[in-house]
């Protein structure tokens, strides 16, 4: 399997639900919705589902950090956005969710980001940076029954962000907002 980090996300059309201060409705999102900003593609295997609602409040309860770091989160499930319009009505944890909640019926999305289950029509847990050009710059994919931490995503979000803008520099394990980093030099080879 190859790798998807640094390359260009795929052309694609799909229709998602999002409701922002109350007010819901229906919205085409492509592969141009993700250009001009950063942005976040959680994939989870379906709505009505066990863990993905945990995973969605998460995303909820950070998603003013997402904002305030100048990224939008996008959920992706293989349902439909009518479910997902029905999801959020009827689950507390997702209805905490403002940021669109997008349905991959057709699987063009698990397919192209390489996180799609044939024989069960669903998606791996998957996890997305995309530059504001649409370039993947990180990537986790894991099996269903781990939900992630989105502090985590966070966290990575912005290393991507500080690489982007400090070219030449590196961010250490652990590396967190307004942490020390590194600039690679032969000097550096055998002393860290």
């Amino acid at each position: 399997m190859s790798s998807l980090i640094n390359t260009q996300v795929q052309p694609f059309k799909t229709e998602a639900y999002v409701n922002r201060n109350g007010k819901g409705e229906f919205i085409t999102v492509t592969e141009e919705s993700l250009k001009g900003k950063w942005s976040v593609v959680i994939f989870m295997p379906a709505a009505f589902t066990f863990n993905c609602p945990t995973e969605i409040e998460d995303a909820a309860n950070n998603y003013a950090e997402f904002q305030k770091a100048g990224a939008e989160v996008y959920i992706v499930t293989t349902d439909t956005h009518f479910s997902h319009k029905v999801w959020h009505e009827t689950s507390d944890a997702v209805g905490k969710a403002q940021f669109p909640l997008v349905g991959d019926p057709t699987h063009q999305l698990t397919n192209a980001f390489g996180v799609h289950i044939p024989e069960e029509g669903l998606a791996l847990r998957g996890t997305f940076v995309i530059n504001p050009d649409g370039v993947i710059k990180t990537m986790e994919v894991h099996s269903n029954e781990i939900a992630r931490d989105v502090s985590e995503t966070l966290r990575k979000l912005k290393a991507a962000q500080f690489t982007a803008a400090h070219p030449g520099q590196v961010c250490p394990a652990k590396w967190k907002e307004g942490s020390a980093t590194i600039t690679p030099s032969l000097d550096l080879v055998g002393k860290i």
